[in-house]
């Protein structure tokens, strides 16, 4: 009899987490050094909590990295460096998603297909990393499945027990022939999902990735969801984030009650030097660790309210601000750049 598989929430127990160094050859290398600096802080905060896989490009930025990191006494025994070919670094969305198994059975790694966000990229070398980093030996006691269709990591949140958020602006963006009975059908499937949530509102300006969930909102229990919102009536967002509030005190739990909710504050508008592109700056990407919880920071007011937020809708946990503002540039957070391995999945 075939072992029955789960998609595990991120606040369950994890093994490590997934990253890819920036590097001269991706679209950082205009602001490589300050780039560089957010990761150091990023590695260094995780291995604070568990260890954590660092794709580098070839040898010679291995010995980079493992420098910058050193130099920042980062815990360099709970950093692996491996050598792998990727076109960025958003892991969120090309690294695996993977089901657990039910007592010594092997877990299932998830590699859907990545199209860089819908063709909006060269995403050939990201594509194929599951399957690189699983033939190098990353992963234990697991096997990878290729599914061809179009999902990123950052689409999706479970509860961990059957319920899958979404937002359908991406999911219709990525399939414009399907609808969201069907694809909410697929997803059920693949991922071992009960039903499927979906958010018809919400988007944050600059975003590349046609509003994924892990920008707007993310489940912190089962009966609680966090969610970005905006206060100002005069900003841009305010329309639509208003919407998908009203949406998200719409849904119900599994057992038909009301979601515990957990609005966080809206930072002030964040535009690249140049003042004509605003950034996606959103604090509902933030990260979940062993014990903790990482939250982003961009210099603005609103950076430790959220913090404080965050701290309410996990309560036992360390809340950890980890500075992002480099990130935006790109257009993503610390949740973009970071995929994290269930317990039992990375190989010694």
């Amino acid at each position: 009899m075939t072992e029955p598989l789960r998609f595990p929430a991120e606040w369950e127990p994890q093994s490590a987490v997934l990253l890819a160094w920036p590097h001269a050859g991706t679209d950082w290398a205009e602001r490589l050094d300050a780039v560089e600096e957010t990761f150091v802080a990023l590695v260094a905060a995780i291995t604070r909590f568990e260890p954590v896989v660092v794709c580098v490009g070839d040898g010679d930025i291995e010995d980079h990295a493992r420098a910058r990191l050193s130099a920042a006494r980062v815990d360099m025994a709970r950093v692996r460096l491996a050598i792998v070919p990727y076109d960025d670094t958003w892991l969120r969305d090309t690294g695996p998603i993977t089901l657990l198994a039910a007592g010594a059975a092997p877990a299932r790694l998830l590699d859907f297909r990545f199209t860089g966000w819908g063709g909006k990229f060269e995403a050939g070398d990201d594509d194929q990393l599951v399957e690189r980093l699983s033939g190098m030996g990353i992963f234990s006691n697991s096997v990878t499945q290729n599914i061809d269709f179009a999902l990123e990591g950052g689409a999706i949140d479970t509860d961990g027990q059957g319920t899958l958020l979404s937002t359908w602006r991406c999911l219709g963006e990525r399939h414009p022939d399907s609808d969201p009975e069907t694809i909410g059908r697929q997803l059920a499937d693949w991922l071992h999902q009960d039903r499927v949530l979906w958010l018809h509102h919400g988007y944050l300006e600059g975003d590349d990735t046609d509003a994924h969930v892990d920008t707007l909102a993310r489940f912190a229990a089962v009966d609680a969801i966090v969610f970005q919102a905006c206060d100002d009536p005069a900003d841009s967002h305010y329309a639509e984030l208003r919407a998908m509030a009203e949406e998200i005190a719409a849904l119900r739990t599994a057992d038909g009650q009301p979601y515990r909710l957990f609005p966080l504050p809206w930072p002030r508008p964040i535009h690249d030097p140049d003042g004509d592109r605003r950034l996606a700056a959103s604090y509902a990407n933030f990260l979940i660790v062993n014990g903790a919880v990482l939250v982003p920071a961009y210099g603005d007011p609103a950076d430790d309210p959220a913090a404080a937020v965050l701290a309410n809708a996990f309560p036992g946990r360390e809340i950890v601000q980890v500075p992002c503002r480099p990130l935006i540039w790109q257009n993503g957070s610390l949740h973009c750049l970071t995929m994290q391995l269930p317990a039992g999945i990375m190989a010694e």
